[in-house]
């Protein structure tokens, strides 16, 4: 059986935009994957009051589409934990390498993560530099997680400047904003979020 490569992009993505899915373009081609899958997080850690997950999931499916190579996962696991979700990802993909797709905002804190050190002697990792970031403090974060310069990918991302937050506030207020994706925007609409 041949071995792919899977990444893995977890977050909220409430709502998922451009700057998302120009993201897991570019990781597709920088980390050489077969295939992404975006998995939202039910219950995330920093977001206390995200959409309702079946609006989250219905947006990512819409964004997705017309994207060969990107897809969605639900998984049981309410947040991204590496005790929990790791061996669930582990059964789905028994044979394949596991390419974990993050934020340069979210680098700082990774070290710090329970089992970390258990993640990072199967995994890769390809980080995204989102607006302001420099990609030589990034690089000196990672050598400071110990994760290999072999196991990591760093891409500057077409569209760092892109928010959520932006978005939900124009929807709110019945707006469009840069980064809204046309699917979402007319399921935001049709689901009557965010305002």
């Amino acid at each position: 059986m041949t071995m792919k490569r899977i990444g893995i992009y977890s977050g909220t993505f409430d709502p998922v935009h451009v700057g998302h899915v120009a993201f897991a373009l570019q990781a597709v081609e920088a980390a050489r994957l077969d295939g992404l899958y975006f998995m939202p997080e039910r219950s995330p850690r920093r977001d206390k009051t995200p959409e309702h997950f079946g609006h989250r999931v219905a947006m990512l499916y819409r964004a997705v589409r017309p994207h060969r190579k990107l897809r969605v996962i639900e998984v049981s696991s309410r947040t991204f934990t590496i005790t929990k979700t790791l061996p669930e990802l582990k059964k789905l993909f028994p044979h394949d390498q596991l390419v974990f797709i993050f934020g340069s905002d979210i680098v700082g804190y990774m070290a710090d993560w329970p089992y970390f050190s258990q993640l990072k002697k199967t995994a890769e990792f390809c980080i995204g530099l989102r607006e302001g970031a420099k990609e030589k403090d990034v690089e000196a974060e990672l050598d400071r997680t110990g994760i290999a310069k072999s196991q990591r990918f760093i891409i500057k991302s077409y569209a760092g400047a892109v928010s959520s937050t932006k978005i939900r506030s124009a929807l709110s207020k019945k707006r469009t904003e840069k980064g809204l994706l046309t699917s979402v925007h007319r399921y935001a609409k049709e689901e009557w979020l965010y305002l």
